[in-house]
């Protein structure tokens, strides 16, 4: 059996034991020592630099990291080898050697062939932000589903780079950029067997998946929300604060990873389900949305997306632009969306912010979740969208149920109809109190 058959049955059978494991290590070592770097290019130009490195500290902090020092290099464009300039690197190495840091982030993807010329001139690990993020989804990602996804990920953002995998890791015990993913030892990996592995966790969502399309159909007759919003922005916290309970909640990025649905009664008899989903980014890889995709589905099936806005961040506008670039990638940005600031308590002016946020942001509620603030506001305009809203649905009806087919006419918007061989298959739109009606029927 090849090394790699023995790791993924050690990491099939003993993941969660493994993740555990590992960070209780990481507990008792001392943290590793990092260097941050940003290169400023005529492309990204209208982007602050500073803003960006000051959230890659947030990641390594949260990662177990120590921040020494940060390093911001301008020019017209990366370079190939290196990312940044020689000079540049030159004096990256020279703060190295006298800050004795122990890996280098980088706060963009850096090519494979750039990572290993980077650790052999460099002698240290070398990451960028997505194997940060990876290292921190492997931290924090705590049931099947999310396990998976976090390997998933792993895997795909890895298969390219194996062959140059590093060699002084096997001089180290654990660190950042190793949790979660295909080991601490350089080893020889056979590209088909990684690729086997891949469909095979993609079969795992997919069952996974199934047995929550199968909860959702149950669930269908309720109107349901979703959460979406910036990493640490609050969602788990309003979710707590509407559902009465207390769900892990953490001051840091990428706290929860895990889809959280909860009943929420927003009167005497009116009960809708809302749903806390993965914090966004900026810079998220196109590749971790599509890992997570089935975390998101919940977003994705939603009537009404709460997007939730740290309000006392300084840089707030770029992170609703943020949220809103994933949510065009989902293809789900033209929902319901309603518009959400938080942590208002936390302002020191807060008709002033008010003021500026209803010129720009018209319709928007503000809220304090940790204190209560607004959230009978929230509620009642929840309630307004559960009232006024129909379901969309797609029905396989017999021709022997003519009753149920003038009842779809008479009370729904008939989208398509498609004529089989003793049924007909409907698009549908219907009031969702007359859900109960046709329930049966659902595909």
């Amino acid at each position: 059996m090849s090394i790699y058959f023995l790791y993924l049955h050690f990491y099939k059978e003993e993941r969660c034991r493994f993740i555990l494991k590992e960070s209780e290590n990481i507990l008792e070592q001392s943290p590793e020592k990092a260097v941050l770097v940003a290169l400023v290019t005529k492309r990204t130009r209208t982007d602050d630099p500073q803003e960006s490195l000051q959230e890659l500290e947030l990641l390594a902090e949260t990662a177990g990291a120590v921040v020494l020092n940060k390093v911001i290099q301008k020019k017209d464009r990366r370079d190939s080898h290196y990312y940044i300039g020689k000079g540049k690197l030159a004096e990256l190495a020279q703060i190295c050697q006298d800050e004795l840091a122990d890996l280098v982030i980088f706060d963009d993807e850096l090519s494979p062939g750039q990572v290993k010329n980077l650790e052999e001139y460099l002698k240290i690990k070398v990451l960028d932000r997505t194997d940060l993020i990876l290292d921190i989804f492997a931290i924090h990602a705590r049931t099947k589903q999310a396990r998976l996804q976090v390997e998933l990920a792993h895997l795909n953002y890895n298969l390219p780079r194996l062959k140059r995998r590093w060699t002084h890791l096997e001089r180290q015990r654990g660190g950042i950029g190793v949790r979660g993913g295909p080991g601490e030892r350089q080893i020889e990996v056979d590209r088909r067997q990684i690729d086997h592995r891949i469909s095979s966790l993609k079969k795992e969502l997919e069952e996974i998946e199934k047995q929550h399309r199968v909860q959702r159909k149950l669930r269908s007759s309720k109107y349901n929300i979703s959460l979406v919003g910036y990493t640490n922005a609050g969602k788990t916290t309003l979710l707590n604060a509407l559902a009465r309970e207390e769900l892990y909640t953490a001051d840091q990025l990428f706290a929860t990873l895990d889809t959280t649905t909860r009943r929420v009664s927003l009167n005497g008899n009116l009960e809708v389900l809302i749903s806390d989903t993965v914090g966004f980014i900026k810079k998220l890889p196109h590749h971790l949305i599509a890992s997570f995709h089935a975390t998101l589905e919940e977003a994705i099936r939603s009537d009404l997306l709460i997007h939730l806005v740290d309000a006392s961040h300084p840089h707030f506008e770029h992170h609703i632009e943020a949220v809103n670039k994933v949510l065009t990638k989902l293809n789900i940005n033209d929902k319901n969306i309603l518009l959400v600031f938080n942590k208002i308590d936390l302002l020191e002016e807060l008709s002033a912010f008010q003021s500026m946020v209803d010129r720009n942001y018209p319709n928007s509620l503000f809220i304090s979740a940790s204190r209560g603030d607004g959230l009978d506001e929230l509620k009642g305009k929840l309630m307004d969208f559960a009232t006024a809203s129909k379901i969309k649905l797609a029905l396989r009806i017999p021709f022997s149920e003519g009753k149920i087919i003038s009842f779809l006419y008479d009370n729904g918007e008939v989208e398509s109809e498609e004529y089989l061989s003793d049924h007909i298959l409907f698009k549908v739109q219907l009031p969702r109190e007359l859900f109960y009606m046709v329930e049966d029927y659902v595909v």
